[in-house]
């Protein structure tokens, strides 16, 4: 059995003075994915015994950024999806194990006014074709903050969104155009009804104590790992980051 967590740590410096390594070791995952880590190299020095790490620095300082830390050395690492104008920001990782891919994402937030909706849709069918390339070679496990709520489910205040960032038309088809191709929600998969469950809150408005939240954090594997799915989990209760881990067990 595999752990795998994923968490955008909304600054890994400011996570870690907020209790991330003990998280870290609680959970003792086997993969533990992060984003928006917001640093460049040499800024911080994890001590991470029993795990190779793996970072994807944006160009632009403090700003984006992914990290894939296991304790199984991957095959290989590759970083971005190998397309220039998509590969500034370090939003992809890319690790291949014996049997899956896995890979870890930060996708571009569409922004106030969603000034950035229209790069927005060009990442997203250059991520869906880099997706289906690997899973004809072998499954692929994807994770991490995918920036869209798919359904009114999975945010609190779906009528009032309906045009904001995250939870645009656009969006959602984008994500059910990825799911369609062959993917699995795996939170979905074993919750299909659940209402209430988010992964992340506003700052303002005490949207946490309120539970104002939205899921948009996630575990999508191809189809073919479906018997192999074991649990989902978001873990609510864990702060530190104005998102919470989510989990994925898989056999």
């Amino acid at each position: 059995m595999k752990k795998l967590i994923s968490w955008n740590v909304n600054g890994i410096r400011a996570c870690v003075q907020k209790g991330f390594l003990d998280y870290f070791k609680e959970v003792d995952a086997d993969i533990f994915c992060i984003q928006e880590s917001k640093l460049q190299e040499g800024q911080i020095d994890l001590t991470l015994d029993g795990y190779h790490q793996y970072w994807n620095y944006a160009e632009k300082k403090g700003y984006s950024g992914t990290a894939i830390f296991t304790k199984e050395e991957p095959i290989s690492v590759s970083y971005g999806i190998n397309i220039e104008e998509h590969d500034k920001e370090g939003r992809v990782i890319t690790l291949e194990f014996e049997d899956f891919y896995m890979i870890t994402v930060y996708t571009p937030n569409s922004q106030q006014e969603l000034a950035r909706l229209s790069y927005r849709m060009e990442w997203e069918d250059a991520f869906r074709e880099y997706i289906k390339v690997l899973d004809e070679k072998k499954p692929v496990i994807i994770c991490g903050d995918l920036n869209v709520a798919h359904k009114e489910i999975d945010l609190k205040n779906p009528k009032n969104n309906r045009k904001n960032a995250g939870f645009t038309d656009e969006e959602r088809e984008k994500f059910t155009t990825f799911l369609g191709s062959g993917f699995i929600d795996t939170y979905r998969y074993f919750y299909p009804d659940k209402e209430g469950i988010y992964s992340w809150w506003s700052y303002r408005f005490k949207a946490r104590e309120k539970n104002a939240g939205w899921r948009i954090d996630y575990f999508c594997v191809s189809e073919r790992l479906k018997d192999r799915l074991k649990g989902a989990d978001i873990h609510t209760e864990v702060l530190g980051s104005d998102h919470c881990p989510v989990e994925l067990t898989i056999d």
